[in-house]
């Protein structure tokens, strides 16, 4: 313990503080490992957690993980999978579900990985029993329910952070600081630098950043919903959850975020299931929109039950009106503690209520009703929060602004990263952040969404150690491993819990080494930090996949293409494609596939307006495998009418006449085409035999 002087509110006052190494904000995921890591470096380390649980969204409902590819998560944070393993290896483990009926279906790869001896699909509360054991293996000191003072509890010497206070009185000095929090508030309130919000993709050379309208295909309205109260009369006002006003320009900056909500565990198995109520304040006309959208057909409100064990799910937001509370966060990031928990409330509120207006209210149609009736709550999960997740998802708040600023072209490896830190390998991705009212040529009004994309980087990418350090005028004895320097469309595929726990291990190595070498995290030799983190079984780097074979590039830009192409990127999708990058060669940055059928009747629409009056011949790109399907359906619209065929997406086109970059497209015919009406294909997977993929369609004029 050690006594501090403080100036505060006019009065000197003397406080006794509790003094170590280094202190760390935050009890998610990435706080607990860092602890961990620095009393694995042999210095003191506290965990202040504002929350009483701890592992944040890892424990907070997110058991679907989203691991991108876990080939490039090492250290700490593969360990925690490893931990999960071993729970899921004891019969006593599975009490509502055999252990062989739980299917082992993961995102993108198997659930229980016996060969690596890793589980990536878990329970909430076995997640938090890993981080409890950690607490206890390495004896961490942990204090809970302490929330930082983030008006005047930072106190800096200098350029350096010598203790903050919290609400409580209690102060904690430290030689080193690490901010875990998902908010950034012992960032902001140390004075680093931060952003909120969309930048223009003209500030960081990126495509992916700013208003995204024409890129917003997915999780969007089937049809053409009227967003009026009285269909087709403006004047009696819009349906709630419909933002006031137009979308912003396209690509251009704005304060909007992406969507929170809450990843639910929900289950069907009677014993453990607890019914949907009404929250207090109920209304029933929230959910108009939905009700509309509903009765025009859609079946999106099961799109995302993923399965977890024990015949539990970790459900998350699917399709244009769902769990995400569209807008409704925006004030969230810099918001007052009190502000904060209206709005966590009004979340709540939103989302018991959705549960339950499905599956009770009679304007849902009957079978909907009657199958979403089927759920409920987990009751062996939140047990003192009644059944609901602890945290909400906080898909982007605050993040840094450092003199390094990850970016969409740092992804796509289009400029160098010289400190890696780790890696990451999920989509650039950004849940809608507006629901606005649009209209067609004909001046109808209807319903539309902005801000989702789901666009690969093309690989796993180096995350720089400069994206974790403030700048050096700012703070020199700071690590942030959460809200780090990067991007809005960049961070959207770094928020990943196995990268938050990488980064996490990372933070605290660098600020074990910086407070040895009595020097700022800044001046830190990079050499000393890589061999450090390669030996506690980082992985920082990957090189790429060697080709076997002709020696093809990894991926094509549309524009060295002959024609005009449309990309699946701007294709019109019906369904949940999944973005892809593994095959070698392909359209942009990506494609997309239907998962071999598994999430139902898919579709995508490529269409362009082509400049003539004459014949064309039309291309399909493919990304051949032997596990492709031999009879997709493609329909191809054109000036006399619809012409359908059954495509075998196997194999490569004959090589006649074929260029490197144009020997992946097959000819799907010459047809008459006008500018008067639009060119389209669609590509569906009705009695797809294998997996339909979509890259992008073509058309060249002969």
């Amino acid at each position: 313990m050690s006594r501090l002087f403080f100036c505060y509110l006019g009065l000197l006052t003397t406080v006794w503080a509790e003094k170590y190494d280094v202190v760390v904000y935050g009890g998610t995921s990435a706080g607990v490992i860092a602890a961990v890591q620095v009393k694995q470096m042999g210095k003191s380390v506290i965990v202040v957690s504002p929350d009483k649980h701890l592992g944040g969204l890892s424990s907070g409902g997110l058991g679907f993980t989203d691991s991108g590819d876990k080939s490039v998560i090492g250290g700490l944070s593969r360990d925690f999978y490893h931990r999960v393993w071993t729970y899921y290896q004891r019969p006593e483990t599975w009490v509502f579900q055999a252990r062989e009926a739980f299917g082992n279906k993961g995102q993108g790869t198997v659930a229980m990985d016996q060969g690596s001896r890793t589980m990536w699909i878990f329970e909430p509360h076995i997640a938090e029993n890993v981080f409890e054991d950690y607490v206890k293996e390495f004896q961490l000191t942990v204090v809970r329910d302490e929330w930082l003072d983030r008006e005047h509890g930072v106190e800096k010497v200098g350029t350096n952070v010598v203790s903050f206070r919290t609400l409580s009185g209690k102060v904690y000095e430290g030689k080193m600081f690490i901010d875990a929090t998902y908010e950034g508030d012992l960032m902001a309130a140390a004075g680093v630098h931060y952003t909120v919000g969309r930048e223009a993709n003209a500030q960081y050379h990126e495509t992916l950043n700013g208003v995204q309208v024409a890129r917003a295909k997915s999780h969007q309205f089937e049809s053409k919903i009227d967003p009026y109260v009285i269909p087709g009369d403006p004047s009696s006002g819009l349906l709630p959850k419909i933002q006031l006003g137009g979308p912003g320009t396209e690509g251009q900056a704005d304060q909007r975020i992406q969507a929170y909500n809450y990843r639910m565990c929900l289950t069907k198995v009677p014993e453990n299931r607890v019914p949907f109520t009404a929250p207090p304040g109920y209304d029933a006309k929230q959910y108009a929109l939905l009700a509309r959208t509903l009765q025009a057909g859609s079946q999106h409100v099961f799109g995302k039950f993923d399965a977890i064990p024990n015949g539990k799910t970790d459900t998350n937001n699917h399709g244009a009106f769902s769990t995400d509370n569209i807008g409704m966060n925006y004030e969230y990031p810099e918001a007052s503690y009190a502000r904060r928990r209206e709005i966590l409330v009004e979340h709540y509120q939103y989302q018991a209520g959705y549960f339950y207006f499905l599956s009770h209210d009679a304007l849902v149609p009957p079978a909907v009703r009657e199958k979403f009736a089927e759920w409920g709550l987990a009751a062996d999960e939140f047990k003192d929060n009644h059944h609901w997740p602890h945290q909400i998802y906080v898909r982007e708040a605050r993040r840094m602004v450092a003199d390094f600023v990850l970016s969409e072209l740092h992804l796509r490896r289009e400029t160098p990263t010289l400190r890696s830190v780790g890696m990451g390998s999920y989509n650039m991705d950004s849940h809608n952040t507006q629901r606005y009212v649009a209209k067609d040529a004909d001046g109808r009004a209807y319903v539309r969404n902005e801000g989702d994309v789901e666009v690969n980087p093309g690989g796993p990418y180096p995350i720089d150690y400069g994206a974790l350090i403030p700048k050096a005028d700012e703070c020199t004895n700071l690590v942030v491993p959460v809200c780090v320097s990067a991007t809005h469309i960049a961070y959207g595929s770094v928020r990943m819990e196995p990268v938050f726990m990488i980064l996490g291990q990372s933070a605290a190595t660098a600020a074990v080494l910086s407070l040895e070498k009595g020097i700022k995290v800044q001046d830190l030799p990079y050499a000393d930090l890589q061999k450090i983190l390669l030996a506690q079984g980082q992985v920082l780097d990957r090189a790429p996949v060697p080709h076997t074979g002709r020696v093809l590039p990894a991926k094509i830009n549309p524009r060295d293409l002959p024609g005009i192409t449309v990309d699946d990127d701007d294709a019109q999708l019906v369904g949940e494609w999944t973005p892809s990058a593994a095959a070698g060669f392909y359209i942009s940055a990506g494609y997309r596939h239907d998962g071999k059928g598994e999430h139902g009747l898919l579709s995508a629409r490529f269409a362009t307006s082509l400049p003539e009056a004459r014949p064309y011949e039309v291309f399909l790109a493919l990304v051949p495998h032997a596990n492709r399907a031999t009879n997709a359906t493609v329909q191809i619209h054109h000036l006399k009418g619809v012409t359908e065929l059954k495509v075998d997406l196997s194999k490569l086109p004959a090589q006649s006449g074929k260029t490197e970059v144009t020997r992946t497209l097959l000819s799907l015919g010459i047809y008459n085409f006008s500018p008067a009406q639009p060119a389209a294909v669609v590509v569906s997977n009705p009695g797809a035999n294998g997996y339909v993929v979509i890259d992008a369609v073509n058309w060249q004029a002969r």
